[in-house]
């Protein structure tokens, strides 16, 4: 499915995984707590190409964004989707035909800005599209049909993402929980069994 957001399928040659745990001593709040340090980070590792990874992976990049904590005083910090860092403007392509669930921008440091979720028929589960740029939602409507292989949206910059270097939040759900134009994209160790069972791997689907 990963391989159809894009105009290129990801291979070793135009791809690379990216390691942003909380393992990564690279990775220190002096980078991630500031944009302009984290972008500069992410795009010399990307070196042109495009990055990915992310699913389960436990990072400390969230303890920056108060949205991040939670009640009983930890974070939300095991991230339930992967993550494709390019360049701002990328176009991404639907991987599977749906229909328009939901769109709404979701603002506030480090949370997703522009937000498109589908519903797939056919496989039962609901797609999720983060950190878009604004202009993808102003020609949506719920219940649009959208056609595998159409292009949905364009990765945002930094200034309407939410504040991240530019990337697509993907996110694959099988019960939406009432939830409309959002999702929990992290959640704390404590709830991780529910969420893997309810957010597959979109690499494995």
């Amino acid at each position: 499915m990963i391989d159809r957001l894009f105009t290129v399928a990801l291979s070793p040659s135009n791809s690379i995984a990216l390691d942003l745990s909380a393992t990564n001593t690279e990775l220190n709040s002096s980078v991630y707590g500031n944009t302009s340090a984290f972008c500069e980070y992410i795009n010399a590792k990307l070196a042109g190409k495009i990055g990915y990874g992310g699913y389960l992976e436990h990072r400390v990049i969230y303890e920056s964004h108060e949205n991040f904590a939670t009640a009983s005083a930890d974070f939300r910090n095991i991230h339930l989707g992967m993550d494709f860092w390019a360049d701002a403007g990328t176009p991404v392509f639907a991987p599977l035909a749906g229909v328009v669930q939901s769109f709404q921008v979701n603002p506030g440091s480090g949370n997703y800005g522009p937000t498109i979720i589908l519903f797939h028929p056919a496989e039962k589960i609901y797609s999720l599209y983060g950190h878009l740029a604004s202009s993808d939602l102003e020609s949506l409507e719920v219940g649009m049909q959208i056609p595998a292989g159409q292009k949905l949206c364009h990765l945002g910059k930094p200034d309407e993402n939410g504040g991240w270097p530019p990337h697509l939040h993907f996110q694959l759900i099988r019960d939406m929980q009432g939830f409309q134009g959002d999702y929990p994209g992290v959640c704390s160790l404590r709830d991780v069994d529910f969420y893997a069972q309810n957010c597959p791997d979109p690499a494995r689907f």
